[in-house]
């Protein structure tokens, strides 16, 4: 059963951003923020404490339950429950000892997925900051001197994908490598122990701008391999060969999240304003008309196989709500804003029993690389993205929808902020 959706659609328009007639404060018996806690109390109830370690328990150090905890912070700021508090510090804190040291993270594999729940820890610490988790967060911070970098000194994603820099990386680590710098700066550099650190992330977002974006399209390809070795880079540009609408969404959230603690003064400061607004202009360039969504493979919308996606729509609003609602992006963008965000409601929330409702149409998992023998061949074709599991309720999907809400909710009341 999907929602009744006709207030909805109380204005006309179009992907290219006609002028809106009128906006209801309620979508489908909701307002935005309303929204993110029935979706933040259904998860919670959903998951229980299935996201808290345990001695031969399944769960893990991982990036996305660190993201949709992130959420939980972020709209208690707006919306005050003490059980969002409590669900993070149950869940995430059940990996931290005394000592600081992080349950299942293995350092010597340098994920850079690793490093983005350490974002949630240091929002930790701004409500109840306790010792242990200032230990865990300089652990991953200190990931960083060793990480295997390319030739030019972009990141790679992990130490087994050799030269590789993705869309997904510069999400994990640079807003959290970017939070540090901010968190207790010295006074002579303004960036603590971490000497030109400011610059260094900089660099991430210039090169991953410089090699995967494709200005026909204005989208940047997922992935790239700065020795042109993998099977699925491109040999001559070193590029994967498509345009996965989850990676342009991580790195879209990346570019809005690090300029929150980025020096307003650095030069390169202006630099990634640029990047967003050209980030932007390609997002909504590929925005579905009839929906206000975005497909799996974001250039190749109604070719059979492909797909609506959830997790990439709800990353795609927040990037560009928060981009209008700090000024890097202009008001012009909030026709496309608010239809995408209709569009999440409309096709992907359903109502589950029990007070309970569902984000459907989630893509599982995407990456590249890997090998026959361990199953995976994960080659960056169109077959390969549209043929990957598609779930409810990830909490890839999850956390950004929450994180639309609030941005959604001063959007819509700017007087508010």
């Amino acid at each position: 059963m999907r929602l009744n959706a006709a207030v909805l659609l109380v204005w006309l328009g179009c992907a290219g951003g006609a002028a809106i007639a009128a906006l209801p404060q309620d979508f489908s018996g909701g307002t935005p923020l309303e929204w993110s806690r029935r979706m933040a109390d259904s998860e919670m109830a959903l998951k229980g404490d299935s996201l808290v370690w345990k001695p031969e328990g399944k769960a893990k150090w991982d990036y996305s339950a660190g993201l949709f905890m992130l959420s939980l912070l972020k709209l208690n700021e707006v919306a005050p429950d003490p059980r969002y508090r409590h669900f993070t510090d149950q869940a995430l804190g059940s990996f931290i000892a005394d000592d600081g040291t992080i349950r299942t993270y293995k350092r010597d594999e340098y994920q850079l997925d690793a490093i983005n729940p350490g974002r949630t820890l240091l929002a930790l610490q701004k409500i109840a900051p306790q010792r242990r988790y200032a230990l865990a967060v300089d652990t991953l911070l200190a990931q960083f001197r060793t990480q295997p970098r390319t030739p030019e000194g972009g990141f790679w994603h992990k130490q087994r994908y050799t030269n590789q820099m993705w869309l997904d990386g510069i999400y994990m680590a640079e807003p959290f490598y970017a939070e540090c710098l901010k968190r207790d700066p010295a006074p002579s550099d303004g960036q603590g122990h971490w000497p030109g650190g400011y610059d260094d992330i900089a660099r991430q977002f210039r090169l991953i701008d410089e090699h995967t974006y494709d200005a026909a399209t204005g989208l940047n390809y997922h992935g790239w391999d700065s020795a042109h070795l993998q099977s699925w880079a491109n040999p001559v540009t070193g590029c994967s060969s498509n345009f996965w609408g989850r990676a342009e969404g991580w790195y879209a959230m990346a570019l809005v999240d690090v300029l929150d603690a980025f020096p307003t003064n650095h030069p390169a400061r202006g630099q990634l304003v640029a990047a967003l607004q050209k980030t932007a202009r390609g997002i909504v360039k590929w925005q579905d008309a009839q929906t206000g969504l975005w497909w799996q493979v974001l250039d190749q919308g109604g070719r059979p196989g492909n797909y609506l996606e959830a997790t990439a729509s709800a990353m795609f609003v927040y990037a560009l709500a928060k981009g209008v609602n700090q000024g890097y992006l202009p008001r012009d963008y909030e026709p496309a804003i608010k239809r995408g965000y209709a569009g999440i409601i409309k096709n992907f929330i359903t109502p589950q029993g029990d007070g309970r409702w569902a984000l459907t149409h989630c893509c599982s998992v995407a990456g590249l690389g890997g090998s026959p023998s361990d199953g995976k061949m994960r080659d960056g074709s169109f077959n390969y993205y549209v043929g990957e599991p598609v779930v409810t309720n990830d909490l890839k999907g999850v956390g950004p929808f929450i994180l639309d809400g609030i941005e959604m909710e001063a959007l819509l009341n700017p007087h508010r902020q």
